[in-house]
């Protein structure tokens, strides 16, 4: 049951986040003569941009004050020890020792997900028979949905920056390869669409993923794919006028807002989704994006055979040494025949 509502309030939140730029846009000019643009063209996206660079280095300057007493990087290869042990290029990667390994452990966990790949789901057979199986057609859903979406950001960089940098034609080149008509299409944009629709029917239909998942994990999904849908309408389905659209977003980059005749109403429903999004970055699990970066658990080298750690808030340690110890019990220690370091004094020598 909580599955099923934490599925429902996702899918009605952003419902309703849809419904908001339709009525103040589309609804409240035509019955009230109130028009809104500024609200959502402007006003909403300078504010979600605010939250989104205050919020992310807030989190970050948190996450770096946390103190790391202990090293505890997860691994799983032989860690460096002596001489005849092998200890290779892949121990060197998966149980780094130095920084140049857990350089190139952070880079192929960045870029190629590593831990991911090499990530195994358990099934329970019949009896007591438990099996570990591959779990790469989620590395690949993972992949797919972010390199995606790195790729339809790159692509907005001409709505943004005049002039256009270099990298962006080629970006649209390469993506819109296989042109079957007009408009071109571009791949990325049905392939992120694509991947998130298997991330969240994996959620649907696996039991056990379905019975953990919160509205933090159906939210983003929801939200995404939104934006994904009106991206691929306004370009595809409700023509927009990029002449107008490059106006108001070259305006907002260079703190000249202006609002242009001509901008449909798929547009603003598409920008407010975004900043929303915006928004929501900071305080979502996806800030595992800068979050990567400082998990003790991945950019820590497994020193801990080299290198003695000693950790720093522990308080100054208070010694009772032998000579206090024979001074507390020296009396007692006479008397049951053990020996003793000095004489106890005799009881002339105390008077």
């Amino acid at each position: 049951m909580n599955a099923i509502l934490s599925l429902i309030l996702s899918g009605g939140v952003v419902s309703m986040l849809v419904a908001i730029p339709l009525l103040g846009v589309w609804a409240l000019p035509h019955v009230f003569g109130i028009h809104l643009e500024w609200l959502f063209g402007i006003v909403i996206p300078y504010f979600a941009v605010i939250i989104f660079f205050v919020g992310i280095v807030y989190k970050v300057v948190q996450w770096g004050k946390c103190p790391v007493p202990f090293r505890i990087p997860s691994t799983c290869a032989q860690q460096k020890s002596l001489p005849w042990i092998k200890y290779g290029y892949a121990e060197k990667l998966d149980n780094p020792v130095s920084t140049a390994g857990v350089v190139g452990r952070m880079i192929l966990e960045v870029l190629c997900f590593r831990s991911l790949f090499k990530n195994t789901r358990v099934e329970f057979g019949s009896g007591e028979t438990i099996t570990y199986k591959s779990a790469k057609w989620l590395w690949l859903g993972a992949m797919a949905f972010h390199y995606c979406f790195l790729v339809v950001i790159l692509r907005h960089l001409r709505f943004f920056t005049e002039p256009m940098p270099f990298f962006v034609p080629i970006i649209e080149k390469v993506d819109g390869f296989f042109q079957f008509f007009l408009p071109t299409v571009y791949q990325s944009g049905l392939l992120l669409g694509a991947a998130l629709t298997f991330l969240l029917l994996r959620r649907l239909l696996d039991p056990k993923l379905r019975y953990i998942s919160l509205v933090a994990d159906y939210f983003p999904l929801f939200l995404i794919l939104a934006i994904v849908k009106t991206g691929i309408l306004m370009r595809y389905v409700f023509k927009a006028d990029v002449v107008s659209i490059k106006e108001l977003t070259m305006g907002l980059v260079t703190f000249r807002p202006v609002i242009p005749e001509g901008i449909s109403v798929i547009f603003y429903l598409h920008i407010f989704l975004v900043s929303i999004l915006f928004a929501y970055f900071p305080f979502s699990k996806l800030m595992h994006m800068a979050g990567v970066f400082l998990s003790p658990t991945r950019n820590l080298s497994n020193n801990s055979r080299i290198v003695r750690h000693i950790n720093p808030w522990n308080p100054p340690p208070k010694y009772h040494t032998y000579e206090a110890y024979e001074d507390d019990f020296r009396e007692k220690m006479i008397e049951a025949g053990l020996p003793v370091e000095k004489q106890a004094a005799s009881p002339a020598a105390k008077e």
